[in-house]
């Protein structure tokens, strides 16, 4: 509370009570911030070293020998720089192969699930039509179902459809396509509805009165407003297919051991027992350094347009 004190001037008046001038204490965080202050610092560098140690081990150990990595799996700092480990994860390990594969399969599921999500979403966010609400919680429904309780239809279903369609069975990176996007496609509606219904009708509604037609509106004007959360959406996509196992081990089983057709989550683990019973643990550092690097780079890329995509919503 601020003082204030009464006088009397020279002609014997009352002087107006003067308020003491506030001082620098006045402005700064009580103890009680303080402390919070401090511990939130605190789990913050404790959560950065929880995430970063990791990282860093698994990269060092790339450049470690085997017998270092088992004589000394927690040391940072290897006796000498193993280099020709990514080469032999590269070519002995068929990582090339599973990294080819994994890109196709990405380009093609990736781009179908941005296209046929972000349709979707603008339909159901922007119309207004009998069983608008019905379809969109038919989709949200999608996200409460676990991928492992469709396993065994799911790969009857590629079985039996391979038998009459070559192209799409078991194997093929057609049909591991069109299950990455049926997969992915649920949050991506869900994301992009919500990204959608921010945008602005008045600018959808100039463009039709200047004789866009509605497909020419979405692309032209609406998908590009939609940019911020495209990358977003776009990054997690990618991120879940990069890492997704469960999906290529069901359908893309390796044939008379030919690991041709598989992807980079089954490759990391062919690399760790490629040669019987001896395992490569030099080399399987070595292959997951190279795996994790890619998305790495895409996130510290884009990560104002994933931030910004992400906040998009609070903000207008």
């Amino acid at each position: 509370m601020s003082t204030a004190t009464h006088g009397l001037d020279r002609a014997g008046q009352a002087t107006p009570p003067r308020t003491a001038p506030a001082g620098r204490d006045a402005h700064r965080p009580g103890w009680g911030s303080r402390i919070f202050n401090g511990f939130s610092h605190l789990f913050l560098v404790v959560w950065a070293l929880m995430v970063i140690y990791p990282l860093l081990w698994v990269v060092m150990s790339a450049l470690k020998s085997d017998s270092e990595v088992i004589r000394e799996p927690l040391s940072l700092i290897p006796d000498k720089l193993h280099f020709d480990n990514f080469l032999r994860a590269w070519t002995a390990g068929h990582l090339g192969s599973f990294f080819l594969n994994t890109l196709l399969v990405l380009l093609g599921s990736v781009t179908l699930t941005m296209l046929l999500g972000s349709m979707a979403a603008y339909a159901l966010a922007r119309y207004e039509f009998r069983g608008n609400r019905l379809i969109y919680y038919m989709f949200l429904s999608g996200l409460t179902l676990p991928i492992y309780l469709a396993a065994v239809p799911l790969f009857k279903g590629v079985y039996n459809t391979g038998v009459s369609l070559p192209l799409l069975g078991p194997n093929k990176h057609l049909m591991l396509i069109l299950v990455y996007v049926a997969w992915s496609l649920s949050f991506t509606i869900f994301f992009m509805h919500s990204f959608f219904r921010t945008l602005p009708d008045t600018i959808a509604e100039a463009a039709q009165v200047d004789g866009a037609s509605h497909t020419r509106t979405f692309f032209s004007v609406m998908l590009p407003m939609a940019k911020p959360g495209l990358i977003s959406i776009g990054i997690f996509n990618v991120l879940g297919q990069w890492n997704q196992w469960y999906l290529p081990t069901l359908l893309m089983q390796s044939v008379s051991g030919e690991p041709k057709h598989q992807v980079i989550a089954q490759g990391l683990i062919e690399l760790s027992v490629n040669q019987g019973y001896k395992s490569d643990w030099s080399g399987l550092f070595a292959g997951v350094t190279m795996a994790m690097l890619p998305v790495l780079i895409v996130y510290i890329v884009f990560q104002r347009q994933v931030q910004s995509g992400l906040t998009a919503g609070v903000g207008k």
